[in-house]
This record gives C-alpha cells, structure tokens and sequence, in this order.
C-alpha cells in the first residue's frame, strides 16, 4: 500500500460501538503505515540495545507509543481522522521518525513550490541524479565528504546551467553490504536552455561530473526533464524520500550501527542558488512532526491508538 505523501485527513469508517478495541488499519486503511513503520522501529531498536547506541534504543522503545487522532466531519459527510498529538523520538534512523519527517519536507514542498513556479513561468526543471561506484560503509562518510565537495566543483563550473537547486542525498546497501550513496537534484533552468549552446546531453553531464568528481571512471547518471508546461510536484515523492530504506536499516545490525556512526551530523537535503529564500526550511529537521492544524477544523470526538508490541499493530480505542 503506497505511504500518503501529505498528512491530510484520511476518510474513516466508524464502528458503532463506542466501546471498541480494533486495528487502527481497519477503520483507516490508509493509516496501515503506521504498522510498517513501527514495526519496523522495533526491530531497528532492537539493533541498538547492547551497543554505543542504547540511549537511542532507550528513546525508541517509546516513540509514537500512543498516538491521538481527531475525528472530523467534512463538506461531504466523510468522516476522517487527523493526527493530534504523538511522542516521536527525533533519532535520525528512527523508521517511525524518518517517515514523518520525509512527509513533512513534502508537505512543505507542495505548498512552495507552485509561488517559484508563478515566480518564474518560463523556466524549465531539470531532475538529475548523481552516483559513484559502491563503497565500504565504513568509507561512508568520507564518500560523502568527497561528493560534497564534487557538487561544489561542478555548480561553479562555467557549464552548470541552473539558477537554483534543491539536493537531497540516498544511500542504499548493496548485496555485498557496500553503501550506494548518491544525490537526487531538481535543477531550476533558464528558459532558453534547450534550444541554446549550453544545453548538455547525458554524455556532457557524466564528464561533468566525472571531473567535478575528479573519478577515472564514467559514473551512472540520469537526468530527465519536466515537459514544458508541467510543474515539478510529481518529482517530490522521489526528492524527499528516506536518506536510506527501511528495509536496509533493519537489515543487518552491524551494518546498520556503521551507517549510524558514518552519517552523523551529515546532512542529507540542502539548497542553493534562488531557490534557497523559498526552500531553506528543508534543510533543518521539521520542528513538527504531526502537521499542522487547519482553521476551523473541530473535533467530533477524540481517539487514541496504542502499538502492541506482540501483534505489530495499533489497536484503536473509542
């Protein structure tokens, strides 16, 4: 089941007992997410116990333990649920956390980026993704340290073409426990870049970035363009996903120990050119992590879901 990428009031259905203990996901199956993700918090904090790490595992032990959700009515009838209140942890690898933060960064984008759109009608978008070959994961940080530095190198190239950029980093794990790491970019272009002598074919891109990452190798590359006349929200889910899978973070302890140490204090979405005034908040984790309210929304009633461990679900109380 696909993760909602904004935190809008879902449509429920409602049992008529008042007295009811049931799964969060049966009157919300939008909500079965949440499962997933706790879940999987679990298990991510199990990792943590005995290690370094244990006050992380101490914080995750009880985050979103409880959740209390709002009902409300609709123009159409509908009855929904709104998140109001929760204990998140805020440790960067919690999957609980993570998800919420990826889902406020997109609600923040969605609202931004149609007023840059207004602000520049006739330039074009760009999505790009940058990779280098796998490395070990305890070569991680320095990996990223040297592909920061990359990216510094090619935006001052004489050939770089945008006039401002959103970046945000992934890795991945290999098969053999290496670490994919690579940058995601949406690149605001002037208007006359694809009929104009600074356009640059794939081919042109790789050398860029094949010097700017000073490599002895052709890195994998892959640049699309949003169709003239398209605005670039369908690129968001993409931009702002995890910084790693959950299915990688639970994968394998040690490893999943080593990324901690390597990305620490690392930061994974960053902006620049002019569109940093309009996207600078996506650099700093949300101070929220529940959504904000809307005005003149009232609660027809107050619910509270409450994980259970042992059954990997949240039941729902009435």
């Amino acid at each position: 089941m696909p993760v909602q990428d904004t935190d809008e009031a879902i449509p429920v259905s409602v049992p008529e007992s008042s007295n009811s203990s049931i799964p969060l996901a049966d009157i919300s199956p939008r909500d079965k997410p949440w499962d997933k993700h706790r879940a999987n918090c679990d298990k991510a904090t199990r990792h943590y116990e005995g290690s370094e790490f244990n006050r992380y595992a101490e914080r995750m032990t009880f985050c979103s333990e409880f959740l209390g959700f709002g009902l409300i009515g609709s123009d159409d009838g509908e009855l929904k649920l709104k998140l109001r209140t929760a204990r998140f942890c805020r440790v960067r690898h919690c999957p609980v956390c993570q998800w919420r933060r990826s889902l406020m960064w997109k609600s923040k984008a969605y609202r931004i980026l149609p007023s840059i759109v207004s602000q520049y009608p006739q330039h074009r978008w760009l999505f790009l993704t940058l990779t280098q070959r796998n490395v070990l994961i305890v070569d991680l940080r320095q990996t990223l340290k040297d592909m920061n530095q990359g990216w510094q190198r090619l935006i001052q190239l004489k050939a770089w073409p945008a006039i401002g950029w959103l970046r945000s980093t992934e890795v991945t794990r290999g098969k053999d426990g290496s670490a994919h790491p690579h940058f995601h970019c949406l690149l605001l272009i002037p208007p006359g870049y694809f009929s104009g002598k600074s356009y640059l074919k794939q081919p042109e891109w790789v050398a860029l970035w094949r010097r700017s990452m000073r490599l002895d190798y052709n890195p994998i590359l892959d640049v699309q363009a949003v169709k003239q006349g398209k605005q670039p929200m369908a690129l968001i889910p993409e931009l702002l996903k995890y910084c790693v899978k959950e299915s990688d973070l639970v994968a394998d302890r040690e490893w999943f120990l080593e990324l901690t140490r390597q990305m620490h204090k690392i930061r994974c979405v960053a902006t620049g050119g002019v569109l940093k005034q309009y996207l600078r908040e996506l650099e700093e984790d949300p101070d929220d992590l529940i959504g904000q309210e809307e005005s003149g929304e009232s609660d027809l009633a107050e619910l509270w879901a409450v994980w259970k461990r042992q059954e990997r679900k949240y039941r729902l109380s009435m």
